[in-house]
């Protein structure tokens, strides 16, 4: 503790101790990791279409922290990571009382086997074989004999295999997937027209990402099944404890399978490689993609789901979690469904409301807590709150609703769209491409927040709504009709008004996703967009940066036709603002064609029809009265105390004592228990004083100090500085600079930056502080310019030290101040004090190395017990014993025959 300069602002001493009292009461009982142990093992398990793949799958469990019986989590990570990757949220659901399972999936950290895209024929069958693991825990509650109550949770790969490991063995009794697939080949090859991935526009830079977290990685080679990597190599040690691992395997040259596959399933990698080279989704490739989504396990997932999706997503979009909740809730099974501010491109993340609600559900239906899980409503979205006026961080607020409606709200709002036929260009090779999303790097560096999007000149017609006279609260995806018109090749757009005025190349050609592209093609791409454009000088908005790629069959010398289904959102668009829907024919994130050509893009109807649910309400943001009425409160008992304690200290002051650093009187404080930790104390320390407070461990030292400046309460007596008495918050306390029990900085700033911040929280002007005397006492040379947590202990020392003397306090109090000194500093440091109390100054020194203070201090104050032995100048009490064999008296010799005389 550190207390040094004047202070402009009184803390009123019931609110300190009230607050003092709350923050240990909260420390006391706050859980600490130290309570959950992880048991780390590996587990075997069999797998393969045949039954004959072994499988080493490397796990940690979290028995419950309060023992006992307790249902089973199992905790699934996302593609590319690790048990290591849940490791934290394990810990939290095991201190509330849950057995917890996390585990490698095949071809990930230090697990064996290659990656199947939870396939039902290999990462299924071990989430099977993990569940009759859990249910042999004696930790594990049981339904039945081998039949554990049991829930799985986990976010994008781990939720897929949440839902499709609940589709398939009927122990699992909830389950909370995150931000997945209904169906991967939809998703990855994506048709707003619900054509089906068949025609879909691939999704190549996610599908890329996708891949790249399964590759070879570097340096692991040696691995069994190339499933390490280096982030998890530092994985838990035993018994929950960090340690470093096994050493890495020497590396060896990969072999070209391996650099062209790494760790996937060859069938997975030939998959991969036909649709990256065609850009075209093939039959077997949706079927592959399909036997690991719930799509092709209609009517099976039959447990209670809380579906909770990211809103910034274009990975896996809010559709995929609507797919999931319509076919889960056909069953009869509980399906609530949450929109949160996170995804894949990043967002908040919210990760404590995420935990609260996946912990309520499990609660509701694996605890049977009737009360539980009862507060997100079955269908709930975060918005926007503004920030927060103290902290100025976003908050998030959370509309609610009774009912889930679909991505097609409860009513449509038809918003009249104008603009006139537009021609687009495709530019040859599909670049440069406008921008949507950037995907794998929303949520870097803030971009989360930020609008990439970029639509082209010459790529993009638009068509906009008049503005808006009243707020219109989007929720869902919206619909629009357009018609596509290819132009010939070689037609001059001369005279032509409309945007986008350039000639084609040639009318024919094979574009990178294979689809030929010219005007007799019978095939366009586009990218449909939902803006909110707020104004001429604004940058147009694209909400969470979401496009619907479309292809849109063309009938030869025709045009074509189709209903977008534009990405679902939930924006709200406000007064005076106005809704745009762009038509781009290329994005960055997407394989388009290659070959040049022109269209012409005309809306088929001159509206957009949005998505509304009027009853999905956000909470006011207005505070509650008791907020407006608390301050008012505070201000009044503050009021009370402070002329209160002006009365007091005016009825206490003696000013006859006004010269006087410190005099304590009948000083007395007992432990819990009765025993006395200072008992009836009195002596007085004069101006100009350099004073030792010694005495063994527990004779009250440090307790009367922690009196002397105002932080506990004495049980009688008195302790006055300067003549006034001194009590929590008392003005006087301005004029006393301390450290007590070790020094306490901000570890990531440096020393000086520590300093100046200390000295600011004082409210005093910065040239009162005297940094110049202060940094030459602290002596720390260039490490005043580093990190706090580089010091060594002496460093830290110093540094407190002066902090303590910042503003050259009249009343120095110094708790140890050696200690972690090297003989030099501590020499150092006997001059400093001995030259501060010269200049008229008082400094108490408590110490244990009687030597230092022998040399340093005039006068010594000796206790044990609580009680005073003896109190005077050095010179007195040296004087006062019989030197021994004639070599003179040393303070050690007199303060042990003292003690020992008490003892």
């Amino acid at each position: 503790m550190q207390r040094g300069g004047k202070r402009t602002v009184r803390v009123p001493g019931i609110a300190t101790a009230v607050v003092l009292v709350v923050g240990v009461a909260a420390w006391l009982v706050w859980p600490s990791e130290a309570d959950v142990r992880a048991q780390n093992q590996m587990i075997t398990v069999v797998d393969g279409p045949g039954d004959d793949q072994r499988v080493t799958l490397d796990t940690s469990f979290f028995p419950p922290a309060g023992g006992g019986r307790a249902p089973a989590v199992l905790l699934a990570h996302g593609f590319g990571g690790s048990k290591q990757s849940v490791r934290d949220a394990a810990v939290r659901l095991a201190r509330d009382g849950y057995a917890v399972l996390t585990w490698s999936a095949r071809g990930f950290g230090r697990s064996s086997g290659q990656i199947a895209l939870n396939s039902p024929d290999y990462e299924v069958k071990d989430v099977r074989q993990l569940v009759d693991w859990v249910a042999r825990r004696p930790e594990v509650r049981l339904d039945a004999a081998g039949d554990p109550r049991v829930g799985v949770a986990g976010g994008s790969y781990g939720g897929a295999i949440a839902l499709m490991a609940a589709a398939h063995d009927p122990r699992i009794d909830a389950i909370v997937p995150q931000i997945t697939w209904y169906d991967l080949a939809d998703a990855l090859f994506p048709n707003a027209t619900g054509q089906g991935p068949e025609s879909g526009v691939f999704k190549r830079m996610w599908a890329g990402l996708f891949f790249s977290r399964g590759g070879p990685t570097p340096g692991a080679a040696g691995l069994a099944s190339l499933g390490g990597s280096g982030a998890d190599r530092e994985e838990d040690g035993e018994d929950g404890a960090d340690g470093a691992g096994p050493p890495p395997a020497q590396p060896r040259p990969l072999t070209a399978e391996e650099v062209r596959c790494g760790r996937f399933l060859p069938e997975i990698c030939d998959m991969y490689q036909k649709v990256a080279e065609s850009g075209r989704a093939t039959a077997d490739a949706v079927k592959t993609l399909r036997r690991s989504s719930p799509i092709s396990v209609p009517g099976r997932i039959k447990v209670p789901t809380l579906l909770l999706q990211g809103q910034r997503d274009s990975l896996f979009t809010l559709g995929q979690a609507d797919a999931n909740a319509k076919a889960i809730a056909a069953t009869g099974a509980p399906v609530e469904v949450a929109w949160f501010d996170g995804g894949h491109d990043g967002g908040d993340g919210e990760v404590d409301w995420l935990h609260d609600r996946t912990l309520g559900w499990f609660d509701r239906h694996l605890k049977e807590d009737g009360g539980a899980g009862q507060g997100g409503g079955a269908f709930t979205v975060t918005r926007d709150g503004g920030r927060d006026p103290g902290t100025r961080r976003p908050v998030q607020l959370h509309a609610v609703a009774s009912g889930y409606p679909g991505l097609s709200g409860t009513g449509q709002t038809s918003v009249p769209l104008g603009g006139a036929d537009q021609r687009v260009a495709n530019p040859p090779g599909g670049s440069p491409s406008s921008i949507s999303a950037v995907p794998g790097f929303g949520g870097l560096g803030g971009a989360a927040t930020a609008n990439l999007s970029i639509d082209m000149a010459g790529q993009s017609a638009t068509f906009d709504s008049a503005p808006l006279a009243a707020p219109l609260q989007v929720t869902g995806s919206s619909t629009v009709r357009v018609r596509v018109t290819p132009e010939p090749s070689g037609s001059s757009a001369a005279g032509d008004t409309a945007s986008g005025d350039t000639a084609s190349g040639d009318s024919e050609g094979t574009g990178s996703d294979g689809g030929k592209t010219g005007a007799a093609t019978g095939e366009v791409t586009l990218f449909a967009k939902l803006y909110d454009i707020a104004g001429a000088t604004q940058a147009p908005i694209l909400p969470e940066g979401l496009v619907a790629p479309v292809r849109i069959t063309i009938p030869e010398g025709g045009s074509g036709e189709a209903t977008v289904t534009l990405p679902a959102i939930d924006h709200r668009f406000e007064v005076g603002h106005r809704l745009r829907v762009a038509f781009t024919t290329t994005d960055l994130g997407y394989s388009t064609p290659a070959s040049p050509a022109v269209y012409r893009v005309a809306l088929a109807a001159p509206a957009v029809s949005v998505p509304t649910y009027a009853t999905l309400r956000t909470p006011s943001t207005g505070p509650a009265w008791w907020i407006w009425a608390l301050p008012l409160l505070s201000l009044a008992v503050a009021t009370a105390l402070l002329l209160a304690g002006r009365r007091r200290a005016a009825d206490e002051h003696v000013p006859e004592l006004d010269a006087v650093p410190l005099r304590i009187q009948g000083l007395t404080k007992a432990y819990r228990n009765g025993e006395l930790a200072v008992d009836d104390l009195s002596f007085t320390v004069e101006h100009g004083q350099v004073l030792g407070l010694l005495g063994p461990n527990g004779a009250g030292k440090t307790t009367t100090l922690r009196m002397l400046m105002g932080l506990i309460k004495p049980d009688g007596g008195e302790v006055r500085i300067f003549g006034h008495r001194v009590v929590p918050g008392a003005p006087v306390l301005s004029r006393l600079g301390s450290f007590v029990e070790g020094p306490g900085f901000l570890p990531h700033l440096n020393g000086r930056d520590n300093l100046e911040l200390y000295w600011k929280a004082t409210g005093r002007p910065a040239e009162d502080a005297r940094f110049a005397e202060a940094l030459e006492i602290a002596d720390l040379g260039k490490a005043l310019d580093r990190a706090v947590r580089t010091y060594s202990q002496g460093m830290r020392q110093r540094l407190a030290i002066a902090q303590a003397m910042l503003g050259l306090p009249d009343l120095l109090v110094l708790d140890e101040p050696t200690n972690g000194l090297d003989p030099p500093q501590i020499r150092e440091m006997r001059e400093v004090l001995i030259r501060y109390a010269r200049g008229g100054r008082t400094v108490i020194v408590s110490s244990h190395l009687l030597a230092e203070v022998e040399q340093t201090c005039s006068h010594v104050v000796v206790m044990h017990r609580g009680r005073l032995v003896t109190a005077g100048t050095v010179a007195e009490l040296l004087s006062s014993r019989t030197p021994v064999n004639g070599s003179g008296t040393r303070l050690e010799d007199v303060f042990l025959d003292l003690i020992g005389e008490k003892a």
